[in-house]
């Protein structure tokens, strides 16, 4: 038992659970603070073992949003150029992110989440593969189908309300909706479903599978529309 505390590996993952938990902490006050953040069914996803949480995509803001509802620390993609620039490459990694040429599920995302999934970790994809325009949810991308077939994970579709309107893809500053203020443009609501036996997706024909998985998403879009801040 003693050796084990003092495993480096058992060390290393307990600082990084300690900054973790920090981070959240930090995002969390800023979210709720800044952006009237409001979240349900963090109970829904598994404590434990592989679990892929796939969510619609309308801002840079989504993947902190869904850690912030996750009752498990989440592993994420991440553009690879980001990780060139000084730091940000430490603190992304710290983080849980993964470096891949492309975000969603193209060819190095599937490898790169399927290596994760089986180190037994909660990972979060976007399967539209990139932001939405119009903060609409786009059609899924049919690799979605084939990494919950190869992975075989519990599946937890998660829906993301208000994101576009704090931060679209063609704004750089952010509009904030603080708590201690009146208005509800820029509040930010996510909602996490019920999970999705894998093998009900991968068993059914790839047009039927992506149909049932974004109306899953979809249903969660709309309760998160439901509970982020009106007035």
């Amino acid at each position: 038992m003693m050796s084990g505390i003092f495993d480096s590996k058992f060390v290393t993952d307990q600082l990084n659970s300690i900054w973790y938990g920090l981070n959240y902490t930090s995002y969390n006050c800023f979210y709720t603070f800044l952006f009237s953040l409001r979240k349900q069914g963090w109970k829904n996803i598994p404590r434990k073992g592989p679990v892929l949480l796939v969510a619609n995509h309308q801002s840079f803001l989504d993947p902190i949003a869904v850690g912030l509802t996750a009752c498990r620390e989440l592993s994420y993609l991440a553009r690879k150029s980001l990780f060139k620039k000084p730091f940000l490459d430490i603190y992304l990694k710290s983080v849980g992110c993964c470096p891949v040429d492309l975000e969603g599920v193209a060819k190095e995302g599937i490898r790169s989440t399927l290596d994760l999934l089986s180190n037994g970790r909660a990972v979060l994809v976007f399967p539209e593969g990139t932001r939405s325009e119009d903060g609409l949810m786009q059609d899924l991308k049919p690799g979605i189908q084939l990494l919950i077939r190869k992975s075989n994970a519990i599946v937890v579709p998660v829906g993301i309300a208000g994101a576009h309107e704090a931060l679209s893809r063609d704004n750089f500053w952010p509009t904030l909706c603080p708590i201690f203020m009146d208005g509800n443009r820029g509040s930010i609501g996510v909602s996490i479903g019920a999970p999705i036996d894998a093998k009900v997706l991968a068993d059914l024909p790839r047009e039927d599978s992506l149909k049932l998985l974004q109306d899953s998403i979809n249903r969660e879009i709309i309760h998160a529309e439901h509970i982020r801040r009106k007035k």
